[in-house]
């Protein structure tokens, strides 16, 4: 099958009046000449996107350890853009979180929508001043034992894990975990800019949601924030303009270079939901019109952002070009697990999972192996 558009998104270029080959749910060729059958799907092609940070969707929540509510998520997520994603962990008893790690690796190959690339273990490492929607009743000092033990209930899927660098232990967490193969990120912390550094120096390599639940920037102690900006880490930022300001976005993006920023949704339940009221985790929160706040309190909890609407918000913000938009909301996101080889990119040999956009930047189609799902 070839299929046509008047550009395709490549990591490194963008390809105009191309054919893209698929044969086998692969990607085969892409080329100028003109084949005899061939689909025009319009303005764009693009990778599918890779969503790092995403607690569930359309009435689902990993942490409910409900059989059946990752597939829900994961099909949910192609009208987003989503092809790839990691189901995502809330701070919770040791208890919970192994069960939510044994149930995704039980279920994680059966998915009709979205491909699971790991687990996200969001705590319960945190400290309690930035926790924002985590619940401080869990939170304790990094356990490598604990981490090892997820891993291995969930099949090897944890691929990342969040911790607060201020914690006892921290930067031999971290060694450890990157021998596992784990990532560790940075966040919900009131971490100085030199504990924050340091853990980077260890191995971190992310900042959870940027400017949110961290330390920050002040001219005397320039914190987390600017631990995020200083470092060569990957930020990861909600780009739906009440988390982080245009402005702010604007100025992570420019000092950090797109290559350095990862957008994500931190996407929960009430994500594809209409207005009223949603859990995350145990806490009850409110969903009115484009904010999920807790009920008692008011904070952000999480987002109910779709990944398509962080590239397009970049983009009409004037802070990002097209490919570098979604460049930051697939490849740049994938490189920070290590997950790159598999996702993040369209290229000769890889499954052909790409989405089709149209000149407003609205999601026309999402593709998995070459199939259109949405």
């Amino acid at each position: 099958m070839f299929y046509k558009a008047d550009y395709i998104v490549l990591e490194d270029k963008v390809l105009e009046d191309y054919f893209m080959e698929v044969e086998n749910g692969k990607i085969k060729s892409f080329s100028k000449k003109v084949p005899e059958k061939f689909e025009d799907l319009g303005f764009l092609i693009a990778p599918g996107l890779v969503d790092t940070h995403i607690h569930g969707f359309h009435n689902h929540d990993v942490m409910d350890i409900e059989e059946g509510a990752l597939n829900e998520i994961s099909k949910g997520l192609l009208e987003n853009g989503v092809t790839s994603f990691l189901p995502t962990t809330l701070t919770d008893t040791t208890e919970n979180l192994n069960k939510a790690c044994e149930l995704i690796g039980k279920e994680y190959k059966d998915v009709e929508g979205a491909k699971v690339r790991g687990i996200f273990l969001e705590g319960p490492f945190f400290t309690q001043e930035h926790k924002g929607a985590q619940n401080a009743d869990y939170m304790e000092d990094p356990d490598i034992e604990k981490l090892k033990k997820w891993k291995e209930l969930s099949n090897g899927l944890v691929n990342k894990i969040a911790i607060a660098p201020e914690r006892k232990g921290v930067e031999e967490f971290i060694k450890e975990a990157n021998q596992m193969g784990v990532y560790v990120a940075l966040g919900h912390s009131s971490a100085t800019f030199e504990q924050a550094m340091d853990a980077v120096d260890a191995g971190a390599n992310i900042f959870v949601h940027v400017y949110n639940g961290m330390s920050p920037l002040h001219h005397r102690d320039p914190g987390m924030v600017g631990a995020a900006m200083e470092s060569d880490a990957i930020a990861e930022m909600i780009c739906d303009g009440h988390h982080v300001s245009p402005d702010a976005a604007n100025i992570m993006i420019k000092h950090k270079g797109c290559d350095h920023v990862a957008l994500i949704t931190d996407c929960m339940m009430a994500g594809g939901m209409p207005n009223g009221d949603y859990m995350l985790g145990e806490f009850p929160v409110v969903v009115d019109g484009e904010t999920a706040r807790l009920k008692d309190g008011g904070s952000l909890a999480g987002s109910i952002l779709r990944l398509k609407d962080a590239v397009k918000n970049v983009v009409d913000w004037d802070i990002c070009e097209v490919q570098d938009a979604i460049n930051m909301a697939s490849i740049v996101a994938a490189k920070s697990v290590g997950i790159d080889d598999v996702c993040g990119k369209l290229e000769v040999g890889r499954d052909a999972d790409f989405i089709v956009f149209d000149e407003e930047l609205e999601l026309k189609g999402t593709y998995i192996e070459g199939q259109k799902k949405f």
